[in-house]
C-alpha cells in the first residue's frame, strides 16, 4: 500500500499538469516536440516580433481578457533587459481579485502547461516557444516542473510579502514571454 502511494505521489510530482480537453497542442502531437528554450533579451526594439503579435492574436481569440501591450523598453538590471524590450512578451490583463478572471487565468496556464495526448509535458508552451509565465506571485520558467513562488513577491524567509505592488506581483495581468524561436515564429505551433 505504501509503495503504491509513493508511486502515485512520484507521478503527481513528475507531471503536475495532465492532459486538458481541447488543447491545441494535441493537433501537433504527431510532430517532434520543441525543446525547452530560454533566451535573454539583449536590447530594446521599436516593434514587437511576429511571434509575439501572433500570440497576442491567439489570446484575443481564445482567452478572456485584453492585451496590455508587448513592447516596453525596460531593463532588469545593468546588463539584462526585460523580454518586453525585445518585443517578446505579452501582458494579458486578468485581475486576480475577480473570480471570473482567476478562473480564466488558471484555464490558460493549465492549457499552456498541460501534457499533450502523446505525453509531452508543457506541450503548448513548448510548441509556442514560451519561456516564462508569471501570474499572481507564481512563475513558470522554461524547463521547470510547475508554477513556483515568484521571487519579487517573497521576503528573505521565503514568505509572501504584504502589500506587494499589484503589477509587480502580476496580480492584474498574466505575463507570457517567448524565446527567440517562438518570437520569430520558428516553433512548431507557428510553423504549422
Amino acid at each position: 500500500m505504501l509503495a503504491a502511494l509513493a508511486i502515485c505521489a512520484a507521478a503527481a510530482v513528475a507531471e503536475p499538469y495532465g492532459p486538458v480537453a481541447g488543447n491545441p497542442a494535441d493537433r501537433l502531437a504527431h510532430l517532434a516536440i520543441d525543446d525547452y528554450g530560454s533566451d535573454d533579451a539583449r536590447r530594446c526594439r521599436r516593434n514587437p516580433m511576429s511571434g509575439t503579435v501572433s500570440l497576442e492574436r491567439w489570446l484575443t481569440r481564445n482567452v478572456r481578457g485584453v492585451s496590455w501591450g508587448i513592447v516596453r523598453c525596460s531593463r532588469l538590471d545593468r546588463r539584462r533587459f526585460s523580454l518586453h524590450a525585445e518585443g517578446r512578451a505579452v501582458d494579458w490583463h486578468l485581475d486576480a481579485r475577480s473570480r471570473t478572471d482567476r478562473r480564466a487565468a488558471r484555464r490558460l496556464i493549465m492549457m499552456l502547461l498541460a501534457s499533450d495526448r502523446a505525453g509531452n509535458p508543457h506541450a503548448l508552451a513548448r510548441r509556442m516557444g514560451i519561456q516564462e509565465i508569471i501570474w499572481d506571485c507564481r512563475s513558470w520558467w522554461s524547463g521547470s516542473d510547475r508554477m513556483e513562488p515568484y521571487a519579487p513577491c517573497l521576503d528573505r524567509r521565503g514568505r509572501v510579502k504584504k502589500n506587494v505592488n499589484v503589477t509587480l506581483a502580476r496580480r492584474d495581468h498574466v505575463h507570457i514571454g517567448l524565446n527567440l524561436a517562438g518570437a520569430r515564429k520558428r516553433s512548431t505551433f507557428w510553423r504549422r
